[in-house]
């Protein structure tokens, strides 16, 4: 009997930029196909590099990584293009999520598409899906905003806005202003029904659905540390 030659170690990520989707807080959520594009690529492009090493270090995973984050990432655009042109595979991850859903990326992924090259998504966790399926709302469909003005006058401009939309609403907040967007909503929405989810997936995750007033009363009495998922519920009138 011959023995039969083993098969070589075939690297199945051509040229390309890949999006890759990490965990919004349980690392045991990343993809295998995620997790094997990481493996593969020449470069990995990370929002925060300190926080992808974590993620990196659980896989063992050990590849080079540029930071690319909303105040660099214009100027890390030429470079890529002509990184990927030669040859090189090159994943953008942000640090929690899909890449570009609220983060930053959208230079780089029009550059790669002008430029005509491979471009293309791994799917993984989004904080944005997670909390509309924990909130029982998404069947019909739902409006996103991210992030509300930081300022009040932005804020309550946007909320007012949205006073008819018919649909869920959804947006992210910070631990540092989740109050005041609560006692916005009280003051300009009333007892239209809010759900929000923080630290989703995490060990403390909190899921709690009221009025913005009993929502603004929990957070009186309990940890708003971390990062929150907001869902305006449909108005009374529509339920």
């Amino acid at each position: 009997m011959t023995n039969e030659p083993a098969e070589p170690n075939v690297k199945t990520t051509p040229p390309g930029l890949y999006l890759v989707g990490t965990p919004i807080g349980n690392l045991e959520d990343m993809s295998f196909r995620g997790v094997r594009t990481l493996k593969e690529v020449d470069t990995i492009l990370a929002e925060d590099t300190r926080k992808t090493c974590i993620l990196l270090r659980h896989y063992e995973i050990s590849k080079p990584m540029v930071s690319c984050h909303e105040f660099n990432e214009a100027s890390r655009v030429a470079r890529v293009v002509e990184e990927i042109s030669a040859g090189k595979a090159v994943a953008l991850v942000s640090d929690a999520g899909m890449p570009l859903i609220s983060d930053p990326g959208y230079r780089l992924v029009h550059a790669v598409r002008e430029a005509g090259l491979l471009l293309t998504a791994i799917p993984g966790p989004t904080a944005l899906t997670t909390a509309v399926a924990l909130s029982g709302w998404g069947g019909d469909g739902f409006v996103y905003v991210g992030f509300p003005p930081n300022k009040s006058a932005g804020r309550r401009r946007l909320l007012e806005s949205l006073r008819d939309e018919a649909r869920p609403v959804v947006m992210y907040e910070s631990t540092h202003r989740i109050e005041k967007l609560m006692a916005d909503i009280d003051g300009l929405l009333g007892d239209r029904p809010v759900f929000f989810g923080r630290e989703l997936t995490k060990k403390f995750e909190t899921l709690k659905t009221g009025t913005a007033a009993e929502l603004g009363a929990f957070l009186q009495t309990h940890s708003s540390k971390g990062e929150f998922v907001v869902i305006l519920g449909p108005p009374v009138k529509e339920r």
